[in-house]
Protein backbone atom coordinates (compact mmCIF):
# COMPACT_ATOMS: atom_id res chain seq x y z
CA UNK A 1 0.00 0.00 0.00
CA UNK A 2 2.95 2.72 0.93
CA UNK A 3 4.33 1.56 -2.62
CA UNK A 4 1.17 2.80 -4.29
CA UNK A 5 0.85 5.95 -2.27
CA UNK A 6 4.80 6.90 -3.10
CA UNK A 7 4.16 5.72 -6.92
CA UNK A 8 0.84 7.94 -7.04
CA UNK A 9 2.97 11.01 -5.11
CA UNK A 10 5.44 10.85 -8.16
CA UNK A 11 3.15 10.68 -10.92
CA UNK A 12 1.81 13.73 -9.06
CA UNK A 13 4.49 15.92 -8.81
CA UNK A 14 5.86 14.65 -12.44
CA UNK A 15 2.31 16.01 -13.92
CA UNK A 16 2.62 18.89 -11.58
CA UNK A 17 5.88 19.93 -12.76
CA UNK A 18 4.89 19.21 -16.74
CA UNK A 19 1.71 21.62 -16.26
CA UNK A 20 3.95 24.27 -14.68
CA UNK A 21 6.19 24.38 -17.80
CA UNK A 22 3.43 24.37 -19.77
CA UNK A 23 1.82 26.93 -18.27
CA UNK A 24 5.19 29.11 -18.78
CA UNK A 25 5.53 28.50 -22.30
CA UNK A 26 2.44 29.13 -22.70
CA UNK A 27 2.71 32.61 -20.49
CA UNK A 28 5.78 33.30 -22.13
CA UNK A 29 4.80 33.02 -25.93
CA UNK A 30 1.76 35.45 -24.67
CA UNK A 31 4.31 37.88 -23.31
CA UNK A 32 6.70 37.49 -26.60
CA UNK A 33 9.36 36.27 -24.34
CA UNK A 34 11.82 33.38 -25.86
CA UNK A 35 10.18 29.71 -25.38
CA UNK A 36 12.06 28.34 -23.10
CA UNK A 37 12.07 24.61 -24.41
CA UNK A 38 15.08 23.99 -27.08
CA UNK A 39 14.96 24.22 -30.35
CA UNK A 40 13.89 20.95 -31.82
CA UNK A 41 15.97 19.12 -34.07
CA UNK A 42 16.36 16.88 -37.46
CA UNK A 43 18.80 14.24 -37.25
CA UNK A 44 21.16 16.30 -39.15
CA UNK A 45 21.20 18.87 -36.62
CA UNK A 46 18.93 21.17 -38.54
CA UNK A 47 15.87 22.83 -36.79
CA UNK A 48 13.28 21.13 -37.19
CA UNK A 49 9.82 22.86 -38.27
CA UNK A 50 6.94 20.45 -37.32
CA UNK A 51 8.18 19.03 -34.63
CA UNK A 52 7.48 15.11 -34.21
CA UNK A 53 4.34 13.95 -31.96
CA UNK A 54 3.35 17.57 -31.34
CA UNK A 55 -0.02 19.14 -33.51
CA UNK A 56 0.66 23.15 -34.65
CA UNK A 57 1.30 25.36 -37.49
CA UNK A 58 2.97 28.98 -37.74
CA UNK A 59 1.27 31.85 -37.83
CA UNK A 60 1.58 35.83 -37.48
CA UNK A 61 -0.93 38.28 -36.15
CA UNK A 62 -0.30 40.94 -39.11
CA UNK A 63 -0.24 40.76 -42.35
CA UNK A 64 1.43 43.99 -43.08
CA UNK A 65 5.11 43.99 -44.65
CA UNK A 66 4.96 48.06 -45.09
CA UNK A 67 4.07 50.32 -41.93
CA UNK A 68 2.02 52.98 -42.65
CA UNK A 69 3.11 56.57 -41.17
CA UNK A 70 0.16 59.36 -41.52
CA UNK A 71 -3.61 59.09 -40.87
CA UNK A 72 -4.69 59.17 -43.99
CA UNK A 73 -2.28 55.94 -44.75
CA UNK A 74 -3.22 54.25 -41.70
CA UNK A 75 -7.36 55.50 -42.98
CA UNK A 76 -6.60 53.36 -45.86
CA UNK A 77 -6.85 49.86 -45.11
CA UNK A 78 -5.71 49.64 -41.32
CA UNK A 79 -7.40 46.96 -40.08
CA UNK A 80 -7.07 47.52 -36.80
CA UNK A 81 -3.56 46.49 -36.63
CA UNK A 82 -1.41 49.69 -35.18
CA UNK A 83 0.55 47.83 -32.88
CA UNK A 84 4.41 47.80 -33.33
CA UNK A 85 6.33 45.12 -34.70
CA UNK A 86 8.51 43.62 -32.76
CA UNK A 87 11.32 42.19 -34.99
CA UNK A 88 11.78 45.48 -35.85
CA UNK A 89 12.34 44.47 -39.91
CA UNK A 90 9.22 46.26 -41.30
CA UNK A 91 10.14 49.42 -43.13
CA UNK A 92 8.02 52.78 -42.75
CA UNK A 93 6.26 53.84 -45.94
CA UNK A 94 8.66 56.43 -46.30
CA UNK A 95 11.54 54.11 -46.39
CA UNK A 96 10.31 52.22 -49.48
CA UNK A 97 12.20 53.14 -52.51
CA UNK A 98 9.15 52.99 -54.80
CA UNK A 99 9.12 54.42 -58.61
CA UNK A 100 6.26 56.58 -58.90
CA UNK A 101 4.06 53.81 -60.50
CA UNK A 102 4.65 51.46 -57.97
CA UNK A 103 3.64 53.68 -55.28
CA UNK A 104 0.42 54.77 -57.00
CA UNK A 105 -0.20 51.14 -57.48
CA UNK A 106 0.30 50.79 -54.16
CA UNK A 107 -1.80 53.55 -52.33
CA UNK A 108 -4.55 52.47 -54.85
CA UNK A 109 -4.62 48.46 -53.80
CA UNK A 110 -4.93 50.07 -50.18
CA UNK A 111 -8.56 51.37 -50.88
CA UNK A 112 -9.86 48.24 -53.58
CA UNK A 113 -9.20 45.74 -51.75
CA UNK A 114 -8.86 42.85 -54.50
CA UNK A 115 -6.40 40.97 -53.43
CA UNK A 116 -5.68 38.08 -55.94
CA UNK A 117 -5.37 36.05 -52.69
CA UNK A 118 -8.96 36.42 -52.35
CA UNK A 119 -10.12 35.46 -55.33
CA UNK A 120 -8.17 32.07 -54.70
CA UNK A 121 -4.90 32.75 -56.30
CA UNK A 122 -1.83 31.45 -55.17
CA UNK A 123 0.94 33.75 -53.08
CA UNK A 124 4.40 33.66 -53.04
CA UNK A 125 7.41 35.77 -50.49
CA UNK A 126 5.43 37.17 -47.58
CA UNK A 127 2.30 36.24 -48.39
CA UNK A 128 2.99 32.64 -48.45
CA UNK A 129 4.01 32.54 -45.02
CA UNK A 130 1.57 34.29 -43.41
CA UNK A 131 -2.06 33.25 -44.05
CA UNK A 132 -5.53 32.56 -42.45
CA UNK A 133 -5.36 29.31 -40.62
CA UNK A 134 -1.46 29.13 -40.00
CA UNK A 135 1.06 27.73 -42.22
CA UNK A 136 2.70 24.14 -42.19
CA UNK A 137 6.25 24.19 -43.21
CA UNK A 138 7.84 20.29 -44.15
CA UNK A 139 11.06 19.22 -44.20
CA UNK A 140 12.24 15.72 -46.16
CA UNK A 141 15.84 15.83 -45.42
CA UNK A 142 16.22 12.90 -47.52
CA UNK A 143 14.90 14.58 -50.96
CA UNK A 144 16.58 17.44 -49.56
CA UNK A 145 13.48 19.61 -50.14
CA UNK A 146 11.27 21.34 -47.50
CA UNK A 147 7.81 22.27 -48.49
CA UNK A 148 5.76 25.22 -47.22
CA UNK A 149 1.83 24.64 -47.47
CA UNK A 150 -1.19 27.29 -46.57
CA UNK A 151 -4.17 26.47 -45.37
CA UNK A 152 -6.49 29.38 -46.59
CA UNK A 153 -6.71 31.15 -49.89
CA UNK A 154 -5.73 28.48 -52.52
CA UNK A 155 -4.45 26.00 -50.44
CA UNK A 156 -1.28 25.55 -52.40
CA UNK A 157 2.07 24.91 -51.64
CA UNK A 158 5.66 25.83 -52.85
CA UNK A 159 8.80 23.72 -52.89
CA UNK A 160 12.29 24.77 -51.71
CA UNK A 161 14.93 23.03 -52.88
CA UNK A 162 18.06 22.36 -50.89
CA UNK A 163 20.26 20.07 -53.13
CA UNK A 164 22.00 22.65 -54.23
CA UNK A 165 21.03 23.26 -57.99
CA UNK A 166 20.85 26.71 -60.08
CA UNK A 167 17.93 28.06 -60.87
CA UNK A 168 16.89 26.60 -64.72
CA UNK A 169 17.60 28.56 -67.53
CA UNK A 170 14.57 29.01 -69.46
CA UNK A 171 11.75 29.11 -66.26
CA UNK A 172 7.94 29.82 -67.01
CA UNK A 173 6.85 32.77 -64.60
CA UNK A 174 4.56 31.43 -62.11
CA UNK A 175 2.97 32.62 -59.13
CA UNK A 176 5.83 31.69 -56.34
CA UNK A 177 8.68 31.51 -58.53
CA UNK A 178 11.48 28.92 -58.29
CA UNK A 179 13.21 28.42 -54.92
CA UNK A 180 16.78 27.18 -53.45
CA UNK A 181 17.41 27.36 -50.62
CA UNK A 182 20.91 26.78 -47.95
CA UNK A 183 21.08 26.26 -44.41
CA UNK A 184 24.06 28.38 -42.37
CA UNK A 185 23.90 27.05 -38.87
CA UNK A 186 20.31 27.49 -37.43
CA UNK A 187 19.45 29.90 -40.82
CA UNK A 188 17.72 29.50 -43.94
CA UNK A 189 18.45 30.91 -46.91
CA UNK A 190 15.69 31.12 -49.90
CA UNK A 191 16.22 32.67 -53.25
CA UNK A 192 13.70 32.63 -55.63
CA UNK A 193 13.44 33.91 -59.20
CA UNK A 194 10.64 33.66 -62.06
CA UNK A 195 7.54 34.91 -60.70
CA UNK A 196 5.14 36.14 -62.92
CA UNK A 197 3.21 39.26 -62.13
CA UNK A 198 -0.16 38.07 -61.22
CA UNK A 199 0.57 37.64 -57.65
CA UNK A 200 0.95 39.70 -54.88
CA UNK A 201 3.69 38.86 -52.78
CA UNK A 202 2.00 40.44 -49.42
CA UNK A 203 -1.70 40.91 -48.08
CA UNK A 204 -1.19 44.80 -49.13
CA UNK A 205 -0.31 45.05 -52.54
CA UNK A 206 3.16 45.70 -52.88
CA UNK A 207 3.69 46.14 -56.59
CA UNK A 208 6.16 43.30 -58.66
CA UNK A 209 7.15 42.85 -61.74
CA UNK A 210 8.88 39.67 -63.73
CA UNK A 211 12.21 41.20 -62.91
CA UNK A 212 11.99 40.40 -59.44
CA UNK A 213 14.56 38.60 -57.48
CA UNK A 214 13.47 37.51 -53.91
CA UNK A 215 16.13 36.33 -51.51
CA UNK A 216 14.39 35.18 -47.59
CA UNK A 217 16.31 34.75 -44.51
CA UNK A 218 14.54 32.30 -42.38
CA UNK A 219 16.45 32.23 -38.80
CA UNK A 220 15.28 29.75 -35.60
CA UNK A 221 15.57 31.72 -32.72
CA UNK A 222 13.63 29.48 -30.11
CA UNK A 223 11.31 26.47 -29.52
CA UNK A 224 8.34 28.64 -30.49
CA UNK A 225 9.77 31.49 -32.66
CA UNK A 226 11.86 32.04 -35.96
CA UNK A 227 12.55 35.50 -37.95
CA UNK A 228 11.84 35.88 -41.28
CA UNK A 229 13.16 38.26 -43.89
CA UNK A 230 11.96 39.47 -46.87
CA UNK A 231 14.83 41.02 -49.52
CA UNK A 232 12.81 42.45 -52.65
CA UNK A 233 15.20 43.40 -55.68
CA UNK A 234 13.26 44.62 -58.56
CA UNK A 235 14.42 46.93 -60.66
CA UNK A 236 11.22 47.28 -62.38
CA UNK A 237 9.08 48.58 -59.51
CA UNK A 238 11.97 49.88 -57.05
CA UNK A 239 14.68 52.11 -57.18
CA UNK A 240 16.47 50.00 -54.81
CA UNK A 241 16.62 46.40 -53.26
CA UNK A 242 15.25 47.00 -49.97
CA UNK A 243 13.87 44.47 -46.39
CA UNK A 244 10.82 43.75 -44.28
CA UNK A 245 10.13 41.24 -41.61
CA UNK A 246 8.44 39.58 -39.02
CA UNK A 247 8.69 37.43 -36.32
CA UNK A 248 6.26 34.17 -36.86
CA UNK A 249 4.76 31.61 -33.88
CA UNK A 250 4.41 28.62 -33.17
CA UNK A 251 0.81 28.20 -32.25
CA UNK A 252 0.17 24.63 -30.59
CA UNK A 253 -2.20 22.13 -31.10
CA UNK A 254 -3.65 23.49 -33.80
CA UNK A 255 -3.36 21.64 -37.72
CA UNK A 256 -4.02 22.85 -40.88
CA UNK A 257 -7.55 21.05 -42.73
CA UNK A 258 -9.13 21.17 -46.13
CA UNK A 259 -9.79 24.30 -47.21
CA UNK A 260 -11.77 24.71 -50.67
CA UNK A 261 -11.50 28.33 -51.20
CA UNK A 262 -12.16 27.23 -55.28
CA UNK A 263 -15.30 25.78 -54.23
CA UNK A 264 -19.02 28.34 -54.41
CA UNK A 265 -16.51 31.27 -53.97
CA UNK A 266 -19.07 33.87 -52.91
CA UNK A 267 -16.94 36.75 -52.82
CA UNK A 268 -17.81 38.18 -56.31
CA UNK A 269 -17.24 41.51 -55.34
CA UNK A 270 -13.33 40.45 -55.54
CA UNK A 271 -13.58 38.77 -58.45
CA UNK A 272 -11.80 41.15 -61.62
CA UNK A 273 -14.02 41.63 -63.82
CA UNK A 274 -16.98 41.05 -62.32
CA UNK A 275 -19.97 42.51 -61.17
CA UNK A 276 -19.16 46.96 -61.21
CA UNK A 277 -15.83 46.48 -60.49
CA UNK A 278 -14.55 47.72 -63.96
CA UNK A 279 -11.17 46.49 -63.77
CA UNK A 280 -9.13 46.14 -66.62
CA UNK A 281 -8.53 42.17 -67.03
CA UNK A 282 -5.67 42.48 -69.97
CA UNK A 283 -3.24 44.41 -67.60
CA UNK A 284 0.09 42.40 -67.17
CA UNK A 285 0.02 43.76 -63.48
CA UNK A 286 -3.11 42.60 -62.04
CA UNK A 287 -4.52 45.72 -59.85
Amino acid sequence: MQKYRSDNTLRGVAFVALAVLATGTVMAQQAGLPDPRPIPRLENGQPDFAPQGLQGVWNRGDYRSVMPETPEQVALRNRGRDRPDPSGLKPLFSDVPFQPWAEQLYLWRQEHEIEPYGRCKPTGGYRNMVVPYGTDIVQVPEQQRMYIFQTGGSHTFRTIYLDGRPHPEDLEPTYGGHSVGSWEGDTLTIDTVGFNERGWIDAYGLPTTSKLHLTEVITRTDFGTFTYEMIIDDPGAYTEPFSTGMLMRWTPERESFQFLCQDNNQAGELMVGEGSSGIDRTSSIIP
